[in-house]
């Protein structure tokens, strides 16, 4: 941070890219067979995404930014939780249907988290914790 209490501007910067990795990922879901959960939580820009997060995560540390870095953290670690239930589902047969809805909730949630939190900094605005 520097002396006005704000975080750096690249380290905002940062942030946009990691809001466009996961976006990309998602993307992928949305225009390939593929789900929007599933790519979200498999694909390469997600996962750079992450591991920047937690790299990075000690520099936004006492400014609005860190609550950017925790959302994301959080989606991209509900999404997989969610994602090994309905795989889980998917293993006893009965429960595919539901695991499929499951699995489309999710991807619209994600969805949902990554629109909301990138507006929130596109405002430089604190997301909730």
């Amino acid at each position: 941070m520097n002396e006005t209490g704000s975080p750096p501007d690249s380290l905002i910067t940062l942030t946009h890219v990691m809001y466009g990795l996961h976006a990309f990922s998602a993307l992928t879901g949305m225009l390939t067979p593929a789900l929007v959960v599933t790519a979200f939580l498999t694909g390469w820009p997600s996962i750079i995404a992450i591991i920047l997060n937690y790299v990075k995560r000690d520099e936004a540390r006492d400014s609005w930014l860190l609550t950017h870095f925790h959302w994301q953290a959080r989606t991209f670690w509900f999404a997989l939780l969610w994602l090994a239930l309905a795989g889980l589902m998917v293993m006893t047969v009965f429960l595919i249907p539901l695991a499929m809805v499951l699995l489309l909730g999710v991807g619209i949630w994600v969805v949902y988290r990554i629109v909301r939190g990138w507006l929130a900094l596109l405002e430089r605005r604190a997301l909730p914790s």
